[in-house]
């Protein structure tokens, strides 16, 4: 703990820290967390897992006196992480009686009324945060520590005004610390009115790329599924975590996966939060080894132990693919990241190759078994609006074939294969690490 104790951090925490099984500090916590302690404000530069619920609740647990009001607020973009800093901050704090209250919506809002006068540290989410501003239920007359975390991933979610808002209700004598795994115009606008020369800390991501391996798997769009069986079979008593892009997507791969044999379930914004929290614990606890979720996961949360990462759906953007294989190869452990591409992700797989720091490499088809993909009828609105939303509709129209549309969707418009049964148009053998595949690969 030597190391720690250079920091400046008082013995009370130190000893917390040995207690919760810390022995040295991350780079933005040994580059940050004496400024957070001499009280400068903070703009930090820092991916998911690096390290920085610590850099904030340092200042928080050093200075603060139970007083039974809220001295401290934590603005989060999900529910999730709003829990794990909470729990987090309990930590840190064993040794002091500071009250810590997780605050975000999908809960009884009664039973944080009920709690919030005697809380010293609020953690939320912005939508329930205001909700809670305009009943007069919470008042921030007398923060002293405002942090936002995961300010991209918040203003992606379409939180701007939302977090404007709040901070307009917070006293200008304050210490404000902001991080964000990217700093875009909108957060630099946001931390240049907001705070008050601020220092700015940036480090490097914590996932090691040495240790990460990165591969893609290109496949028919009817037979991803069954790939995914094949290669998770081989996954036997490891921690796995699948993203597909939407809640539907999440449902029917996790509900068909257990149908075939294999230990998985879902989480996305879609359930209930105790679903949710029940679900995280059973995978912290290694009860449940492959969890399918939405980008929900793949931001802020601490998922220790994550051998293999697959996207059976690909994100759009190439920050959004290196905040999900950052869930895997950390703290100097192995890990992979397995990419299953059809034709319907060539565009965003062009996306995510434009970024020369990513080596991802093809992998040949290994011999597998097809196994058939059940779609249940989505009960809210019928099969027709379902293909409508996913973009299926078309294709249906299209192709006519009924069969395909209802296992994985078939292939988009323009983006023909050479497998013997899309007239051959296309030219298989593209070289996708140079972005030339899809519609620009002809």
């Amino acid at each position: 703990m030597e190391k720690f104790k250079q920091l400046g951090l008082s013995q009370e925490i130190l000893n917390a820290l040995s207690y919760a099984g810390f022995k040295e500090p991350s780079e933005i916590q040994e580059k940050t967390i004496p400024l957070a302690l001499a009280g400068k404000d903070i703009i930090g530069g820092s991916a998911t897992g690096s390290g920085k619920t610590l850099v904030f609740a340092c200042p928080i647990i050093e200075n603060l006196i139970p007083n039974k009001n809220a001295q401290a607020l934590i603005l989060t973009p999900t529910r999730e992480l709003a829990e794990q800093v909470a729990d987090s901050i309990r930590k840190f704090a064993r040794n002091k009686k500071l009250k810590v209250l997780a605050i975000y919506g999908g809960v009884n809002i009664e039973s944080q009324i009920r709690k919030i006068p005697y809380t010293d540290v609020i953690v939320g989410t912005p939508g329930r945060i205001l909700d809670h501003l305009r009943r007069r239920t919470l008042n921030f007359n007398q923060i002293k520590f405002l942090v936002l975390d995961e300010v991209d991933r918040m203003f992606d979610m379409g939180f701007y005004r939302d977090v404007e808002m709040i901070l307009r209700q917070c006293p200008e004598k304050r210490q404000t610390m902001l991080f964000s795994a990217t700093i875009s115009p909108d957060i630099d606008y946001l931390a240049r009115k907001y705070t008050k020369n601020a220092a700015r800390v940036s480090v490097n991501s914590y996932v090691d790329h040495s240790k990460l391996k990165q591969i893609y798997y290109d496949v028919e769009p009817h037979m991803k599924f069954s790939l995914l069986v094949h290669l998770l079979n081989k996954e036997k008593d490891t921690l796995v975590m699948i993203f597909c892009s939407t809640r539907r997507n999440v449902d029917i791969v996790a509900n068909n996966l257990e149908k075939a044999g294999i230990n998985s379930k879902a989480i996305h914004g879609g359930l209930s939060q105790n679903k949710r929290l029940r679900t995280l614990d059973e995978f912290h606890n290694k009860e449940l080894n492959v969890l399918v979720c939405t980008d929900v996961a793949a931001r802020g949360l601490d998922i220790k132990g994550v051998k293999s990462i697959y996207n059976y759906d690909l994100p759009g953007e190439a920050k959004d693919y290196i905040h999900r294989i950052g869930r895997t190869a950390r703290a100097g452990n192995e890990g992979k990241a397995i990419n299953i591409l059809s034709s319907r992700d060539y565009e965003n797989f062009g996306n995510i190759t434009n970024d020369k720091c990513l080596n991802i490499v093809r992998e040949e088809l290994p011999v597998f078994e097809t196994i058939r993909l059940e779609i249940e009828p989505n009960r809210r609105f019928g099969n027709r609006n379902n293909f409508r939303r996913e973009g299926n509709r078309s294709n249906q129209r299209r192709n006519g074939n009924r069969e395909n549309n209802r296992r994985e969707g078939n292939t988009p418009r323009g983006m023909n294969r050479n497998y013997g049964q899309n007239r051959g148009r296309a030219n298989r053998g593209r070289n996708y690490n140079h972005g030339n595949f899809g519609r620009g690969g002809r």
